[in-house]
């Protein structure tokens, strides 16, 4: 008797054990399977809400809701057929405006940075400096565009100027918060190495200040494309803004929505670039494990 229950006790022991064996294969299972409804769910609800978004606008239920009529809001079929006859011409001013965007982001972000990081390595007048540059940034667009075509002449440079001076207030002030909040347990444990303050500088400032300064360039994507456009306005031959106050002026709608929603589109691959670049350089953040 007391051998039957040996042997029962071994079988319900190593049987446990089996199961227990199989939980992590059973949970990495389950895991993937979670992943994959969420990686599914974001892209199908956006996908059908931008389906339904415009089978809505395709049957004027937006034009019955908000009482406009078609030739104050084109449907999308006659958006795509000024999109075919102008397709030459869209593609080569939409890559006029995208050069401004991204050279203008470029200098005022990497403006921006420098003047971060010389608030913070002079904090005596570094709010001061953080202020006079909010202030500079605060002046409209449409007061900076004559000033600019005065300076830099009416070519491709005053647009550049101007996305400049538009996204730099974004980059220092983000870049200063991020150099200048830092744990200070991190800086006595530096301080403790007696490391110098360069080396306090590089290896935690500025990499503490890495997801303040994407933050940073997310902003400037969507801000370099308004200050390219509405610098388009006033004084240019060329470019998705120019084309979008002509189209205006001579009543062709469609032609403007054309430029609306490739302006968008630029906007949206800015950002979702951005996007990429930061979980390439801040694998190692907190952020970016979740």
């Amino acid at each position: 008797m007391g051998e039957k229950i040996a042997d029962h006790k071994t079988w319900v022991e190593s049987s446990v054990e089996q199961e227990t064996s199989s939980l992590p294969f059973t949970f990495s299972i389950s895991q993937k399977r979670t992943s994959r409804k969420k990686n599914v769910r974001k892209v199908l609800l956006p996908l059908i809400a931008g389906i339904l978004f415009l089978l809505l606008w395709q049957y004027q239920v937006f034009h019955r809701i908000f009482q406009l009529e078609t030739y104050q809001l084109p449907i999308p079929t006659s958006i795509g057929e000024a999109f075919v006859e102008n397709f030459s011409t869209l593609i080569s001013f939409t890559g006029y405006t995208l050069t401004e965007a991204f050279f203008g982001m470029v200098i005022g972000s990497a403006l921006g940075f420098l003047w971060a990081i010389l608030a913070a390595a002079f904090p005596k007048w570094g709010k001061s400096a953080l202020m006079l540059i909010v202030a500079f940034n605060a002046v409209p667009i449409v007061a900076l565009a004559p000033i600019m075509n005065l300076w830099f002449g009416n070519g491709i440079g005053s647009r550049i100027a101007i996305v400049t001076i538009t996204t730099m207030a974004a980059m220092a002030i983000n870049t200063n918060k991020g150099l200048m909040n830092v744990n200070p347990l991190a800086l006595d444990l530096m301080y403790s190495y007696a490391a110098k303050k360069t080396k306090v500088f590089r290896y935690l400032r500025i990499t503490n200040s890495l997801p303040y300064i994407f933050t940073a360039l997310k902003i400037n994507t969507t801000a370099s494309m308004i200050g390219a456009l509405v610098g388009e306005f006033f004084y240019s031959s060329k470019g998705l803004g120019y084309l979008l106050s002509n189209s205006i002026k001579i009543a062709q709608m469609p032609l403007g929505w054309c430029c609306i929603v490739i302006a968008s589109i630029g906007g949206v691959l800015f950002y979702l670039i951005m996007e990429g670049l930061e979980k390439v350089f801040l694998s190692w953040h907190t952020s970016e494990r979740t």
